[in-house]
């Protein structure tokens, strides 16, 4: 079993930038996600407050702070975490392909987005519903369609979907949107419509998804929509169940509680990025995997 001086779970934002970090310090280092490098950053259809940007994709975003990373540290996709345990001063970790020890672990493991929970959702994941405008946008072009939330993510998939030509409502269970004022403004001046007050209760279809059942919970009255695309932006849970099982705390929501230096409770073992809940902005998340790997860093220099 190969020793390293850090590994890295979860190749998002936060993970990457902890890769750079402790990469450039000639740390035996490894970064394993359970899919492909960028998490869910790369479906952020466009990213606007990132330094240095004055507007970018995510896809293209984290494409570029991949690169960087493999400059300085190797990228395991698609090999699943199964269990991590903590003996000692060393971490072992089984994943559906290979057993690994390392001397420090950085948690940047992330969510994963929340569904409706409703009759038909299943079935038409991918038949209609999707959770990435940037990705499927453009098979709706011209076509009508719905975005579920009312927080940024939401409204930035709802304007981008406007911006390629596609009739885009939004529906939201508040009579307000959570959304930042400058995104709630650019969604008045362009025009699109939303349905307020109301929840998906029914999906429904053939081989693809063709309408939708829209509750109004002020009226108690039902909606069947026909629509061809759903894309959900509900929120997300929190990717936490390896670190809780090896005796790493969490919140009442499931994140990770870290300090100031992105520590958890284990001894070597830290977290960074949303996986630790607070501000979910993807310069926060940079920023925490720095710390992250800056303070692994001086932690194994006192070891030795």
């Amino acid at each position: 079993m190969e020793e390293h001086d850090i590994i890295i779970v979860g190749a998002g934002p936060a993970g990457l930038t902890a890769g750079i970090y402790a990469g450039r310090e000639g740390l035996k280092a490894l970064i394993i996600d359970k899919g492909v490098t960028g998490g869910n950053a790369n479906m952020a259809p466009v990213i606007a407050n990132f330094p240095g940007y004055k507007s970018i994709p995510g896809l293209e975003l984290l494409k570029n702070i991949g690169n960087q990373a493999e400059k300085y540290i190797h990228i395991q996709e698609y090999e699943k975490i199964v269990k991590i345990q903590k003996k000692t001063d060393t971490i072992t970790l089984k994943t559906d392909k290979d057993n690994y020890r390392t001397k420090s672990l950085i948690i940047c493991s992330g969510t994963t987005y929340r569904k409706l929970g409703v009759p038909g959702e299943d079935k038409y994941i991918g038949k209609g519903i999707s959770y990435c405008s940037i990705c499927d946008g453009m098979l709706f072009k011209g076509r009508d369609v719905l975005v579920i939330g009312g927080g940024n993510s939401a409204v930035t998939h709802a304007l981008h979907l406007k911006d390629i030509g596609v009739n885009v409502k939004i529906v939201h269970r508040r009579d307000e949107l959570r959304a930042q004022k400058y995104l709630q403004d650019k969604l008045h001046e362009v025009g699109i419509p939303i349905i307020w007050n109301s929840v998906v209760k029914e999906i429904k279809g053939d081989i693809f998804l063709k309408s939708v059942i829209v509750h109004n919970r002020e009226t108690d009255v039902d909606e069947e929509l026909e629509v061809s695309g759903l894309f959900l932006a509900v929120g997300e849970k929190p990717n936490s169940d390896i670190a809780s099982n090896m005796g790493v705390n969490v919140d009442e929501m499931g994140y990770i509680i870290t300090d100031k230096n992105q520590k958890t409770n284990i001894t070597n073992v830290y977290a960074a990025g949303d996986i630790t809940g607070g501000v979910k902005q993807l310069v926060v998340a940079c920023g925490e995997g720095a710390v992250a790997a800056i303070n692994a860093y001086e932690e194994l220099k006192i070891v030795k």
